[in-house]
């Protein structure tokens, strides 16, 4: 091909021309086929310095240098070009600067930003793979276009926010978890912090400030204190909202789960190492163990064989009767929109609960009735943290396709940039 030919195809030399093509083909020392592109300044055209962009006349010296650039076709494609190093009567000396050479000088800037648009959809490792660069060069740019684009989180970029949905996320084993806030109006990603207690969003409200803290209405949150007791010291008027999922979540733990496992080891002592009625009892014994996930599923997620199976298990076992059917009305409480309706539900789900003599209900409902005001401020504000379990869905995916993260700056712009929000 003519070198007109191939200035043509790979224009956007600022300050330089195509003079020569090399070819290098595959070969036994060359297991992937190049093309080199020798650049040559054009002759008068004003060199600036790389630090205050001001012209410069004066040249210290002129060194070569080799950059990579996007390849073309499956030829990897290498730039060599004279680079001036230039006596800036302002800056000192420094070297000429070069607006379509990237950053940290190894490669061209449409090669970095194009590794920037693919980190953004696949791993490192196979962006890195892909076009035969370290890893780590492949993390810093995905990092600096992340940060350029999303930009630090500021007071100004808080502005507007009026409702917040905390939770935490496992971020490594061994019970090590991150804190993410969501603006649940917009969907966006708001703060991402290690830890899971006060400490972990402090930092947030403080950057809110006053003002901001004062805009905010209502909190939605799960059950554990530590992130309660921070929202009432810093944002005082606003409403903690508990949501479904946990309350459902800590119900199946502690009395569906404790009650199944109390029935089924009543059938095995009562069946004993001997007895008429060992053998019913410790076929029904079986019956009961397996059928967690059948007490925990909703009714309209089981299939007509699974409902046969579970209408026969609360017809045989009275307690596992109770505590399926008081799971089921403890959802109703999210349904309402009136307070008052729904302390009357309340009251009586309360009252059937301690009828029912089973302790672990017992301990539920009892336990429960402390948070009961910020689950009826579910009827002014109809907020869930069911928003923020998506969102934890999707950071798991993102950990597996990495294979984890090693620095949470990285991994936190990453869960920001997946989740900018709706405009």
């Amino acid at each position: 091909m003519a070198i007109e030919a191939w200035a043509k195809l790979l224009s956007g030399w600022d300050g330089f021309e195509l003079v020569e093509v090399e070819e290098h083909p595959v070969g036994p020392q060359q297991p992937v086929p190049e093309i080199v592109l020798r650049l040559r300044a054009v002759p008068g055209y004003p060199k600036r310095c790389s630090r205050c962009g001001e012209p410069v006349v004066e040249i210290h010296d002129v060194t070569e240098r080799r950059v990579r650039d996007l390849p073309v076709f499956d030829w990897d494609t290498w730039v060599v070009f004279p680079r001036a190093r230039l006596a800036c009567p302002r800056c000192g000396p420094t070297v000429e600067a070069v607006p379509w050479l990237d950053r940290y000088q190894r490669m061209t800037t449409r090669l970095a930003e194009k590794i920037a648009r693919l980190a953004m959809v696949l791993p490192i490792r196979h962006v890195a793979a892909w076009f035969a660069v370290h890893w780590d060069t492949v993390k810093q740019i995905d990092r600096r276009a992340l940060y350029t684009r999303l930009g630090p989180i500021t007071r100004e970029s808080l502005a507007g926010v009026r409702f917040l949905v905390i939770d935490e996320f496992a971020i490594q084993k061994g019970h090590r978890y991150a804190t993410v806030i969501v603006d649940p109006e917009t969907k966006r990603v708001l703060w991402v912090h290690r830890g899971r207690d006060r400490a972990a969003i402090r930092p947030f409200f403080e950057l809110l400030g006053p003002d901001g803290c004062a805009r905010i209405e209502a909190v939605a949150v799960d059950m554990s204190g530590s992130y309660a007791e921070e929202i009432r010291l810093q944002c005082p008027q606003a409403a903690l909202v508990y949501d479904l999922f946990h309350v459902v979540a800590k119900y199946a733990r502690e009395v569906i789960d404790r009650v199944r496992v109390d029935e089924t080891n009543k059938l095995a002592q009562a069946a004993g190492p001997t007895g008429s009625h060992k053998k019913a009892l410790r076929s029904a014994r079986r019956v009961i163990k397996g059928t967690r996930w059948l007490l925990l599923k909703n009714r309209d997620n089981i299939s007509a064989e699974e409902s046969v199976r579970l209408d026969e298990l609360l017809e045989a076992n009275q307690a596992l009767f109770i505590v399926y059917v008081l799971k089921d009305d403890l959802k109703r409480l999210w349904q309402y929109r009136y307070p008052k309706a729904a302390l009357r539900f309340w009251e009586g789900w309360y009252e059937r609960a301690m009828a029912s003599g089973i302790a672990a209900l017992i301990r539920f409902a009892n336990h429960l009735a402390p948070y009961i005001p910020g689950i009826l401020n579910h009827c002014r504000y109809p907020l869930h943290t069911g928003l923020v379990e998506g969102i934890n869905n999707k950071i798991k995916v993102m950990k597996r396709m990495a294979y984890g993260y090693r620095d949470d700056a990285y991994f936190f712009l990453k869960i920001r940039a997946a989740f900018p929000g709706n405009p």
